[in-house]
């Protein structure tokens, strides 16, 4: 059902850059390989789900200083096989790294990214679907075990310790809870 759900996903959305379309189509190729593509134990890479977690009122985004990369990151991660869909795996584990239930996924996905991970050595990748959810008013996070620090950022100040695809999609949420559109609560 996950699997479908991919390919459903990926196969109706319009990417909004040619690099954005060249992983589509990779993404899309990757499943129609591999049975097990939406799992960790896909050893060539696996899609995986990341969500933007922005403020009420959009003009912050929390973002989890991840152990391994080092880096200031959205929240995201694996798939799991209890999970229905990708934006189910995408608010499921905003929920877990930012502790905010009542979150409201925005509809999506709002971008894709492609980056090296080691979750199988020397090393494999992540094809990560991205999306965003906002918030409840007086939303407190509340750190997991999976992060070294938990922090709200304004959208436009991203620290210099992240990636421009966190910044792109921080842009991209903002600018999609600007239009008005919601998804799931």
């Amino acid at each position: 059902m996950l699997h479908d759900d991919a390919v459903e996903v990926l196969s109706s959305w319009t990417a909004p850059t040619p690099e954005e379309e060249a992983l589509r189509v990779e993404f899309l190729e990757h499943l129609r390989t591999h049975d097990d593509a939406m799992l960790r134990e896909c050893v060539p890479g696996h899609l995986t789900a990341t969500t933007a977690v922005l403020s009420h009122d959009g003009s912050k985004v929390l973002l989890t200083l991840h152990p391994k990369a080092k880096m200031w990151l959205p929240m995201g991660g694996h798939c799991e096989i209890s999970d229905t869909s990708l934006a189910a795996a995408a608010l499921r584990e905003a929920w877990e790294e930012s502790g905010i239930s009542g979150l409201e996924l925005l509809p999506g996905p709002l971008a894709v990214d492609k980056h090296v991970v080691w979750c199988h050595p020397p090393r494999s990748w992540h094809l990560d679907v991205e999306y965003a959810a906002v918030a409840p008013a007086g939303a407190e996070a509340v750190m997991s075990e999976e992060s070294l620090d938990l922090r709200w950022f304004p959208v436009d100040e991203i620290p210099e310790l992240s990636d421009e695809a966190t910044r792109r999609l921080a842009a991209r949420g903002q600018a999609a809870l600007g239009s008005g559109s919601r998804m799931l609560g």
